[in-house]
């Protein structure tokens, strides 16, 4: 028996093959203890020190946990809603602004635990949220966010969102979705004391996040900005997602996106933005020079037929790419597995056949984590969090298929079999151990009909 005070070591052991995000050799598989990998461990090699438990990964993938770096949670509610099926970002926006207002605390809980559920399952361990509704009624939108994150035992980066610029002043939102500043600011405040974690291993982190140049004023993206270095926590917003909004940002404010971005306090290295398409050279340089970070969204960017971000370009100049679902009313899914899917072909379609599975798969861990301002998850590395995601090749899709890394992205895998948060198995078997799934469907999609009949 393990002495109480040292840590047990469980080896997941010689995988079918494993994906590290960094080179390094784990074809004999990892050692996990006290919630940290303690070791790698090379193709055909054994674990430095006897191990107190093993886990036969001869059938799996090993991988690190996926992460989702742009989220809208609440949207679950609004999946593959009719009028909207078929327009673009803004008519897309102002039809489903008046349907989110009627947002309640229920609603909102099992729209969060849908979304992290179905997260969880394809293999993410770490998920940021972007919510920037809080109608009346629905103040506490993040803590109710932060309880079911614990719930289900994984890790997020919670963004306090904010619309500031109603359809009185010139913006998008109904003014009835609208908060003022210093309401947003003291919450702001406030759940940055109560609920952000530093350092390796954070389950819950907060950062802020006012959601657009088309919802929200100058001041409250230059507030943000101050509030963020003197608490030092990030920064979010969507920005040139659409040629509507980069016209927008001209007309309103005289100024193209980067240029708007810098003029509030933004073009930093606290940032990260959500979309980031429409950008010429010298913005994707500008970009790069600070370290701002893009969340890509291929899927969402897709379906909306806002446009193809120039990720490799973007990369190539300095800013660190992650790989983001968005809202699951432009998904509709909140599946990451098959976001660095779409996110490999998107790319192939723009830069040609030969950027690599193993880019994408990149893109949606290593890349995800430095997006997110995190250097403890995100790869398989000594001292790393044990967060990793382990899939099944059994399924008829994968039949006859040879390299297993390669097959992940290329035959569709959709679900992962095992999945670990901080040493701790959050998903057994594909299932998640004690949640009922029919009975949150049951319940969610009750919640979803009663939140469009109004």
């Amino acid at each position: 028996m393990a002495h109480p005070h040292i840590p047990s070591r469980l080896w997941i052991r010689t995988p079918l093959a494993a994906f590290t995000a960094n080179g390094l050799d784990a074809g004999g598989g990892i050692v996990v203890s006290g919630g940290i990998i303690a070791e790698l461990v090379p193709a055909g090699g054994q674990p430095s020190a006897p191990c107190d438990s093993t886990f036969d990964a001869s059938a799996h993938v090993l991988m690190p946990g996926l992460i989702n770096t742009h989220h809208h949670f609440y949207q679950t509610l609004t999946r593959a809603w009719g009028p909207v099926a078929n327009a673009p970002l803004f008519p897309w926006l102002q039809n489903l602004y008046p349907v989110w207002a009627r947002l309640t605390p229920d609603s909102l809980e099992l729209a969060v635990k849908v979304a992290l559920a179905e997260l969880l399952l394809s293999g993410c361990t770490t998920a940021a949220d972007h919510h920037y509704s809080f109608p009346a009624g629905l103040e506490d939108a993040i803590d109710v966010e932060v309880g079911v994150v614990r719930e289900l035992g994984m890790r997020a980066t919670l963004t306090r969102g904010s619309m500031t610029l109603g359809t009185d002043d010139g913006g998008l939102p109904p003014q009835s979705t609208v908060q003022r500043p210093e309401i947003v600011l003291a919450d702001s405040e406030r759940l940055i004391s109560q609920y952000h974690e530093r350092g390796d291993g954070a389950v819950i982190q907060i950062a802020l996040a006012p959601c657009s140049p088309f919802s929200v004023t100058k001041e409250i993206m230059a507030e943000s900005a101050l509030m963020a270095e003197r608490l030092d926590v990030r920064l979010h917003t969507h920005l040139a997602e659409t040629i509507d909004e980069e016209d927008f940002c001209l007309s309103m404010f005289g100024l193209r996106t980067v240029d708007y971005l810098e003029s509030v306090g933004w073009l930093g290295n606290r940032t990260w933005l959500g979309h980031g398409i429409h950008f010429n050279d010298d913005e994707i340089a500008r970009l790069g020079a600070a370290g701002t970070a893009v969340a890509h969204c291929p899927t969402s960017n897709m379906r909306l037929a806002s446009g193809t971000a120039r990720v490799l370009e973007l990369e190539a100049a300095g800013v660190p790419v992650g790989l983001g679902v968005d809202g699951s009313a432009s998904n509709d899914a909140s599946n990451m597995i098959l976001e660095a899917r779409q996110a490999l072909y998107l790319q192939r379609l723009r830069y040609g056949a030969d950027v690599p599975v193993e880019r994408a798969l990149g893109w949606a861990t290593r890349g995800s984590a430095a997006v997110l301002g995190r250097s403890d998850i995100g790869q398989l590395a000594p001292g790393m969090q044990a967060d990793v995601a382990l899939f099944r090749l059994d399924d008829l899709r994968f039949s006859g298929s040879h390299d297993p890394v390669a097959a992940l992205l290329l035959c569709g895998a959709d679900r992962a079999d095992r999945v670990m948060v901080g040493g701790k198995w959050r998903v057994v078997d594909g299932q998640i151990p004690g949640l009922d799934i029919a009975g949150l469907i049951a319940e969610h999609s009750a919640a979803a009909r009663k939140l469009v009949a109004g």
